[in-house]
């Protein structure tokens, strides 16, 4: 393993900045502080004038995934490849079982694709149906595996979508267990409902698309979420929080003291609902994706969110399909494959409309890039800290650099960029993954396989109780 020595640059951690000197070294950072003397024979860079922060973590990607009858263009090579050129060092990606699949097979096929991973990943695993065997499976996830969360899909009738039974028993099973549960908040029915309604208003092209997934849908499974959560007494977080009605639901939540926690994509913060009425049929659907994308009004309030600390975590659902798979749907919005890129793009888009607007704090972009995602699954300080013992997955971040994403110059796989032809300033100049320069100022160093799997632990006693609270079960007393 190679000794880095990263010298003369700011290092931003979520809670502060400072100038210092950092040296990593067998794949963890073993001194930071300034002026530090390089050690003999360490590769020396050179971040004066730039950031030194935490890889970011992006806790939310689906890479060769199997969908709609497709698999997605990015593997986990090409996709944590993109990651790496973006300054991300980490993904949390999905085991998605088919309904009646042991979990337990699901789990290890996604381990057997994982393994050409050009950086660290783990993993959620997904509850698409229920079973003793489901039940004894969580189990072994949790204390042989380090699985500590639980995804549930509120949406996609007929597929993976989970009933309220389902999510009653799979959460009283993360109590026992202290995992995390997690949910994709739209209601499946009503959107089923919708999308057969649209079509018969001879609506087909990816205009539907919105129509058919408006935001009271996610709002209503947002709500229903939260409150089977509040009765099993239960941390519970939502993902790709996209519209007021849900950010709304988590925020009175916390405000009631309920541990609920929210994610925001990087494409929900800056790209609004005009797409899908584009007259290219190639662009618009370019954009179908669960949920849709909103009007711009929902944008604010999210950035709000992330600001006040009701909202945590920044993802991608790094999710790519190419135009002929979006094709699939021509002549059915319903039929288009969901999911767009962005794994490579998201920390230069939040920090160019966060930093650079002044709604963030270069520490507060740490915090929702890496750090918050660390602490929420359990990986903190060894990801999200630059600190001694940490792992050396870090970022030098220049923030004169300038870029103009496009679907041309990207190394993911898919061949649309949702950011197209937007410049961003604030770009990563090197990125280190396990203490190695993976990206060099716009060179490429991935190397497929060198990505470890990475076990979360169990959450303790103190942050998900064992027992549900007295006052849950016992009768309201009447005032005599």
């Amino acid at each position: 393993m190679s000794t880095l020595f990263i010298r003369g640059g700011t290092v931003v951690n979520a809670d502060r900045a400072f100038k210092a000197d950092v040296i990593t070294q067998d794949g963890k950072i073993v001194a930071v502080g300034e002026n530090l003397s390089a050690p003999a024979g360490a590769t020396v860079v050179d971040a004066g004038g730039q950031y030194v922060m935490p890889g970011g973590i992006d806790p939310h990607t689906h890479m060769q995934l199997p969908f709609m009858g497709t698999v997605t263009m990015d593997d986990f090579y090409t996709g944590t490849a993109a990651g790496l050129a973006g300054g991300n060092t980490t993904i949390i990606d999905f085991v998605i079982p088919n309904p009646q699949q042991p979990l337990m097979e699901a789990y290890q096929t996604w381990r057997g694709w994982a393994e050409k991973s050009a950086s660290d990943y783990t993993f959620h695993v997904a509850i698409t149906w229920w079973s003793e065997q489901v039940r004894q499976d969580m189990g072994k996830l949790v204390t042989e595996e380090g699985v500590n969360s639980f995804k549930h899909f509120m949406a996609y009738k007929n597929a993976i979508m989970c009933d309220d039974e389902t999510l009653v028993n799979s959460f009283k099973r993360c109590l026992e267990l202290g995992a995390m549960p997690t949910v994709h908040a739209e209601n499946g029915e009503l959107v089923y409902l919708l999308q057969k309604q649209v079509a018969e208003m001879g609506i087909t092209g990816p205009e539907g698309h919105p129509l058919s997934r408006p935001p009271m849908v996610e709002g209503e499974a947002a709500n229903r979420a939260i409150a089977i959560a509040d009765v099993m007494n239960v941390p519970i977080y939502v993902v790709h929080v996209s519209c007021i009605e849900a950010a709304e639901a988590i925020a009175r939540a916390r405000a009631r003291g309920q541990r609920v926690f929210g994610e925001v994509l990087a494409g929900h913060l800056t790209v609004d609902d005009s797409v899908y009425r584009h007259p290219d049929f190639a662009f618009a659907a370019g954009h179908v994706m669960s949920p849709p994308f909103r009007p711009k009004m929902h944008q604010e309030f999210l950035w709000r969110g992330l600001q006040s600390g009701q909202l945590h975590t920044t993802a991608t659902d790094h999710c790519t399909f190419c135009a002929e798979q979006k094709a699939a749907g021509k002549d059915n919005f319903a039929k288009i494959p969901n999911g767009t890129g962005g794994v490579e793009e998201r920390l230069a888009v939040i920090w160019d409309e966060g930093v650079n607007t002044g709604r963030l704090t270069p520490s507060e972009f740490v915090a929702i890039t890496s750090a918050n995602a660390a602490k929420l699954f359990n990986i903190y300080p060894q990801k999200g800290s630059v600190s001694v013992g940490a792992d050396a997955d870090l970022v030098v971040w220049d923030p004169a650099g300038t870029k103009t994403l496009s679907a041309k110059t990207q190394f993911s796989k898919g061949d649309f960029n949702i950011f197209e032809g937007r410049t961003v300033k604030g770009i990563p100049s090197h990125t280190v993954s396990q203490g190695e320069l993976v990206f060099v100022q716009g060179d490429l160093r991935a190397v497929k396989g060198k990505g470890r799997y990475i076990k979360r632990p169990a959450f303790n006693a103190n942050f998900a109780p064992t027992k549900l609270r007295a006052e849950t079960l016992a009768p309201t007393p009447v005032a005599r």
